[in-house]
């Protein structure tokens, strides 16, 4: 028997349309012995690495996707869900930048997804599944009957190629369910398409059922009262394992081992992506490690003078600093980081440019050459601090170089950067924001119509309120986080516009993208900054110097 494999699958990164974390649906697929999950969350991938590190640690098998809301379906249905699985590495970063682009031309929680435009990304590149109520051939064949949905089916076969359009059925224990079957197997057979089962997943398990509902509530803005009739009537949205779907689909002999096939095939682990650094565009051919020995030497000379001929046994501050610069090279050299401290170099010969203030801060100021180039203001070789405190073969990851800017231009830098490397390769860190208890309570009296109460809280609005603690509640901005890599970060993680004005995020926080490989440079802004450029400027207008 083949091993099943979930191929439609939500988790609380849906925001509000999942009820269960990405590593309890890894864990808990693992257990029911599936042979593969796919995570689907909806317009994009916030989840994806927390969901591979949890299934990479029991063994689980890993499908990337996502669903999508897509528009420019001809006829009355004009708009559905689609379901996209990336059908290996290349596809994924194909995937990554479809949502990017969709992201990017519409707004914030408001992506543009014009189903022919997203095709042109993805044609080939991804499974399309036609996706569970909400998907634009079932709307079709709900509302308007079968000769409506085989239109819809026609486009996306027309747009994707039928070889890669996946008539999806579900059983959730509805009276309509087989009658919805029936009619979507026959719509396939006439085109010649596959059909596969899922269970069109928003939980683990049935227990989660009753967040799940209060969560459709709050997307809704109502109570669950006044929305009951929109809302599942059981707890049937969780993972099933092989023998329980074999069952439930005995009718369609087929589609549960198609379904753990097309999973198996479209399986990978999400380290292949892993991204390096961009390379940066060095003056006369120069390598970044021959550029940036250019700049230490410059920048040595005019701290410390010129290089000195005599021996080792030399104690004087220019040959101790000459030494240690010629050993942090090496070490930057054998480690690959020239290209990182170009970058960083770059920013601040912006701030310099532009008469903004900015200065190194935390452990970089144990490197001379970070002292040297500009970056820092500390002089490591005179205080006698520690280089391999900062940057060592033995330490793990990139070097972390942070740097503070005063507050009130903080925003030229942050666009600066856009500008220099382009909104598909540069993209600000997300801010994962979480329920915290006051607005778990908050969030739950509104879904159950509990009035608010300061000195006691309802029971139940308590329980749920628990439950849903540390959940994702909605993406936010890092406060001065941002990535860049080799290739387009668009096709390494969707990136999406912020709140702010201007600024586009990528869906990962901080420790997502520590976990993929992604090097983040954090741009800080300090109020100091911006009172010492003030003072200066009062100092300059009243007297003269």
């Amino acid at each position: 028997m083949v091993a099943y494999a979930e191929l439609h699958c939500r988790s609380n990164f849906s925001f509000l349309a999942g009820a269960s974390h990405p590593e309890q649906l890894a864990e808990c697929a693992a257990q029911l012995g599936l042979g593969a999950l796919a995570l689907t969350d909806r317009n994009g991938f916030y989840g994806v690495v927390r969901f591979a590190q949890a299934a990479r640690a029991v063994g689980l098998p890993t499908v990337f996707g996502a669903e999508m809301w897509c528009s420019g379906f001809s006829g009355a249905v004009g708009a559905g869900d689609v379901v996209f699985l990336a059908k290996g590495v290349g596809a994924y970063g194909q995937l990554c930048r479809a949502i990017s682009e969709a992201q990017l031309a519409g707004a914030k929680n408001a992506p543009l997804t014009d189903v022919r435009t997203f095709a042109a990304h993805v044609v080939n590149h991804c499974w399309v599944l036609t996706g569970s109520s909400s998907g634009a051939v079932v709307r079709a064949l709900m509302q308007f009957g079968p000769a409506a949905a085989d239109r819809v089916l026609a486009q996306l076969c027309e747009l994707f190629g039928s070889q890669n359009i996946l008539v999806e059925l579900w059983d959730h224990g509805d009276p309509l369910d087989v009658a919805r079957n029936d009619a979507l197997v026959q719509l396939a057979a006439r085109r010649n398409l596959l059909c596969i089962a899922t269970n069109d997943v928003s939980y683990a398990v049935p227990a989660h059922h009753r967040v799940a509902t209060a969560f459709s509530a709050i997307h809704k803005r109502s109570a669950l009262n006044t929305v009951d009739y929109l809302l599942a009537p059981a707890a049937t949205a969780y993972l099933r394992s092989t023998t329980e779907q074999h069952r439930r689909f005995a009718r369609y002999p087929g589609v549960v081992e198609m379904a753990g096939s097309i999973g198996a095939a479209a399986a990978f682990d999400l380290s292949l992506v892993a991204p390096r650094l961009p390379p940066f565009p060095c003056p006369d051919n120069m390598s970044e490690i021959a550029y940036l020995r250019y700049l230490t030497e410059q920048g040595a000379t005019h701290r410390y003078g010129t290089r000195p001929t005599h021996s080792a046994e030399d104690l004087s501050l220019r040959a101790r600093a000459w030494r240690v610069i010629d050993h942090e090279l090496e070490v930057i050299e054998t480690l690959g980081f020239a290209g990182y401290f170009l970058v960083v170099w770059d920013i601040v010969e912006f701030c310099r440019r532009s008469n903004i203030l900015c200065q190194g801060r935390g452990s970089a100021a144990n490197s001379a050459v970070c002292y040297a180039i500009g970056i820092t203001k500390a002089d490591a070789v005179s205080l006698g601090l520690l280089f391999e405190r900062f940057l060592s073969p033995e330490r793990d990851g990139p070097p972390d170089i942070d740097i503070d800017i005063e507050s009130g231009r903080r925003e030229e830098v942050i666009q600066y950067v856009y500008q220099r490397h382009g909104r598909h390769h540069a993209a600000q860190v997300a801010n994962v924001i979480t329920y915290r208890a006051k607005s778990a309570v908050r969030d739950m009296e509104r879904a159950l119509g509990v009035a608010h109460d300061q000195e006691q809280t309802d029971p139940l609005v308590q329980e749920l309120a628990t439950l849903i603690q540390d959940m994702p509640r909605h993406l936010g901005i890092h406060s001065g986080g941002m990535v860049m890599c080799d290739r387009p970060v668009i096709e390494v993680c969707p990136v999406e516009w912020g709140r702010m004005h201007n600024r586009s995020v990528l869906q990962w926080d901080k420790d997502d993208c520590a976990a993929a490989g992604l090097v983040k440079f954090d741009l800080l802004g300090l109020g100091m900054l911006s009172a010492l450029h003030n003072a200066t400027d009062f100092i300059l207008q009243h007297r003269g110097y």
